[in-house]
Formats: C-alpha cells, structure tokens, sequence
C-alpha cells in the first residue's frame, strides 16, 4: 500500500535519452514482441493496483476484523521476505542493512532525536486500512485524489514548487467529487433503512468515522511523501533501498502496536479468522504485501516500455477500473450520485496529468513525446534491476 500511494502521489520527471528497455528475466531479455507490445506492462499496472486494494477490502471487510495493525506487520514482513529472496537470486538489487544509514534514513533531520519518518509511514498504512475497512472501494479511490492536493502545496510551501491554473481546476473536480461520493454514501444509507432507523445511523456512523480516518491518512501520506523527498535526498536511496528500509524498520513498531493494542484473546482471533474463511484471509494478506511489489515493478516497467508521458495517463485512466472493481466484487451502491463521483474523479485525473504533461513540456521546450521522459522513481527501479542505460 505504501509503495503505492508514494510513487502515484510524488514523482519527479527527468529528461532521459531511453527509449524504454523490458524488465529483467533469467533467461535473458524476452522476445522482441513482448518488449515493444505497452499493452502487456500497462495492464499489469492496472491489474496490480486492482489486486493490492481488493484483497486489502477483502480482508478488511468481515465485520468482526480489528487487526489492523497486525495486517501491516503482516504486509511488511512479505515484503521484506519477498525482496531478500529475489536479491539471493540476483533478481534485484538494494543496499544491505546499516545502522548508521537506518538511524539516518529514520529521523527527520539528521539527529535520531528527529520525528521517525517510519512513524509516518506506519500511520499511513494503518489509517489506509482503516478508512477502507469503512468506506467503499470508490469512496476511497476518489477521496485518496484529496492526497494529491496537499502534497502539491506542500511542494509550493517547502520545495519551491509551483500549481498551474490547469492543475488548480483539477483539484477544484476532486474535491468536487469526493463532495458527491460523500452525498451519494448519505442517500444510500438513507435510502436502504429510511430517515429516523437505528440501522440508518448506524451506517451514518460508520461513513463518519470512515471519513475522519481518510482525512487522517491524506494528511499523514502527505507529510510522509514529503519528508521522503528530504530523507531521500540525504541518503540516496534507490527505490528497492526505500522500499528495504520502510517496512524493516517499520515491523518491530507494528508488532510492539499489535501487542498493546489490540485483542489477542482466543475470542477475537475466532473472529478476525472465522474457519470458513481462515485459508482465504491469510492468503488474502500474503498477496496484499506482494502487491506492493507488482506496484512497484510494472510502474517502472511501464514508462520504461511507453513514455513517463503514457505512465501519467495510466495512472489517471486507471481510477476507473479501480472504482469499478469496487461495484463488481464488493457490491457497492450504484447509483446516479455515486456513477456520478466516480465520472468525476476519473476525469478529474485525466485534467491533472494533462496538466502535469504540460507544465513539463513547458519546462523542456519541446513535446513529451519527441523527447521521452522518465521518473526519478522508474531511473532509481531500473538502478535496482541493476540494468544500464
């Protein structure tokens, strides 16, 4: 999840003379009509996303679930598990541990005294979890767009960063349609129990606090993204290195959590993993923390084989599969207002990436598309796979 929301919600273009290059394999480069074909890497894309958020759904959506915390340990020891067994292969490639470089890489400023940027990451995974235990996958996909915008003020703030008037009406339509999805959550559940039931406020209820846990974790994956940007300047990492270091460090802080804060009674684990459900819940996790791996390798993959400007637009086209996959496999509510929102938002992230296309070609002098560019985050992947330009 984490890896996700970071290279979606932060990238930085540089001008590079690649013309894309496949992802490694053991056996060699693959066929030339597989590297040249953008479908294969765009779809793959698209299908990790859709997995990582619908089995993260499927896992929180029993009701009795309350082990949050324990599912991102879970995820984070996957993930650190998944990569060290493709570094023994040669597969991939990241920095070994260091003490030195993890008390660096943690803080905030160059003393251990610093506010841990773990400490963020672990409260934006956590509250990830939680907002999309209580709200729907299009809820949630479209008010996660609200990221995008403190992030980009944040950027003006901090960095010297800049919002142009296309970007500025992009955001106006995302918060257009998180305002609509809201609305078309409230008529839902009025509309399925009535004005004055106790189920009506229960569900009212649970809206409210899904929506408190997604300002909570907009406003925590901005400020992660953005102490990122500061620790990765400092260190040097790589995506791998990044990837390494946030969920190592961040398992002990999540198992201490697990421990003092949620129920390990035998009760509450019959109920978090119910029998008829057991096998699938824990396969269901285990494939939530390779996910962010499949994020991670098919974004780079795919603007290596299109074009950063191609990889802009996938991430904007791919809010709709998403939001989608949310009315197909968890039965959300369709209806006008909620079709409504979704139109929206997509639309919303098409404007944005347009105008993140234009305020590069700006920058450059020329077309995205005459002079190919690639982001920092597929340049530092790529150094992972150990391959060269």
């Amino acid at each position: 999840m984490a890896e996700k929301e970071k290279q979606e919600a932060f990238r930085v273009d540089i001008p590079s003379n690649d013309k894309g290059f496949a992802p490694p394999s053991p056996r060699g480069p693959p066929a030339a009509p597989v590297v040249s074909n953008p479908l294969l890497p765009i779809l793959s894309y698209c299908g990790a996303s859709i997995l990582m958020t619908v089995t993260n759904k499927y896992v929180l959506s029993g009701y009795d679930f309350n082990l949050n915390f324990f599912l991102c340990m879970v995820q984070s020891v996957v993930c650190v598990v998944a990569i060290a067994i493709c570094k023994s292969m040669g597969y991939i490639k990241y920095r070994d541990f260091s003490i030195d470089e993890a008390r660096k890489y943690a803080s905030y400023n160059n003393y251990s005294a610093g506010f841990p940027i773990s400490v963020l990451l672990i409260l934006m995974i956590y509250t990830s979890s939680k907002a999309l235990q209580f709200l729907s996958i299009p809820v949630y996909t479209i008010f996660k767009n609200l990221t995008i915008i403190l992030i980009a003020y944040g950027e003006v703030l901090w960095f010297g960063g800049s919002v142009t008037g296309m970007a500025l009406f992009s955001f106006g339509l995302m918060v257009l349609s998180s305002v609509v999805a809201a609305w078309a959550d409230i008529r839902a559940a009025i509309d399925s129990y009535g004005h004055s039931s106790t189920e009506t406020a229960a569900a009212l209820s649970t809206l409210n606090a899904g929506y408190i846990w997604m300002l909570v974790n907009c406003l925590s994956s901005a400020s992660y993204v953005l102490g990122m940007r500061k620790r990765i300047k400092l260190t040097n990492f790589k995506d791998f290195d990044t990837m390494f270091y946030n969920n190592l460090l961040s398992i002990p802080v999540l198992f201490v959590s697990s421990l003092l804060f949620e129920d390990w009674s035998a009760t509450n684990i019959n109920l978090n993993f119910p029998e008829e459900r057991r096998n699938n819940i824990i396969i269901a996790m285990i494939f939530s923390g390779l996910s962010s791996i499949f994020i991670s390798y098919t974004s780079a993959w795919c603007v290596r084989t299109t074009s950063s400007t191609t990889y802009s637009m996938v991430g904007a086209l791919n809010k709709l599969p998403l939001a989608i996959s949310g009315l197909i496999f968890f039965d959300a509510p369709v209806t006008f207002f909620s079709v409504t929102a979704i139109a929206i938002g997509f639309f919303s992230g098409i404007v944005y990436a347009l105008a993140k296309v234009k305020q590069s070609q700006s920058k450059t002098g020329v077309l995205p598309t005459s002079n190919s560019t690639m982001s920092a985050s597929s340049l530092s992947m790529r150094d992972g796979f150990g391959q060269k330009s």
